[in-house]
């Protein structure tokens, strides 16, 4: 019977990339998205990826949204918690709303989101978690403080819950991507880019299907081993000890 894998954030950019790489390994796929419907309904008509509306921001959206996927599909076996936004400003001019928008949406997600399927997978002593962290949360990045603390977060949130779950079959790890191929980075002036990608050793930025293979690896039987870890992704230009 086919596993069911619930992608957040998972019908543009990273993540549509990843629900596309399970649906293609074999997958019955999830894929949730916030706001952008013609988006979503563009990526269901042409992937044939069922796709799920709700905040993730919102304990009980997810509540809800989770019980629509186990309805439609099954239990869920594979969570990836990908969504996430920026709202950059300097510190100093960082308002209330900026902070707690990013928090909401990159890190209380992870609490949401996995709090809705872990009695699940401890029942049936299997699961496999996927936290998409980023570069920034680990060397940090000026101009987003917000963006950087909730994407460390990340990867301690991964890290204790990967101690609370191991000996019930669940994995949970985190990818920090470096800069990739999306469209929000191709938003980025032409210059800027130019420079981001001089700092990057193997000379290019990533691309999507990178990321998404690396999530696949993590949620397959030859990573069972593998829980509590951080993949950096993002070509040599951070190295974290």
């Amino acid at each position: 019977m086919s596993k069911v894998a619930l992608v957040t954030g998972g019908t543009r950019g990273i993540g549509a990339a990843i629900s596309i790489a399970f649906k293609n390994a074999g997958y019955k796929v999830a894929a949730n998205y916030g706001g952008n419907d013609d988006a979503a309904q563009k990526f269901k008509a042409e992937h044939g990826i069922a796709v799920f509306k709700w905040d993730v921001g919102d304990f009980e959206a997810c509540a809800a949204g989770v019980k629509d996927v186990t309805g439609a599909l099954g239990p869920v076996d594979v969570l990836v918690n990908n969504a996430g936004i920026t709202r950059d400003a300097m510190l100093h001019k960082m308002t209330p709303e900026h902070w707690r928008e990013v928090m909401r949406v990159d890190l209380d997600s992870l609490f949401n989101m996995s709090r809705h399927v872990i009695d699940s997978m401890r029942e049936r002593n299997f699961g496999r978690i996927v936290n998409i962290s980023s570069i920034n949360g680990q060397k940090g990045q000026m101009g987003q403080t917000n963006y950087s603390a909730a994407k460390a977060g990340i990867i301690g949130f991964t890290k204790a819950l990967a101690h609370e779950t191991a000996k019930k079959g669940i994995t949970v790890n985190v990818i920090a991507p470096g800069y990739i191929d999306t469209e929000m980075v191709q938003a980025v002036p032409e210059k800027v880019l130019e420079a981001i990608i001089a700092t990057i050793p193997v000379g290019r930025l990533g691309k999507a299907d990178e990321i998404a293979k690396m999530a696949l690896f993590l949620a397959g039987d030859d990573a069972a081993f593998i829980t509590g870890a951080t993949m950096t992704v993002n070509g040599a230009q951070h190295i974290a000890g």
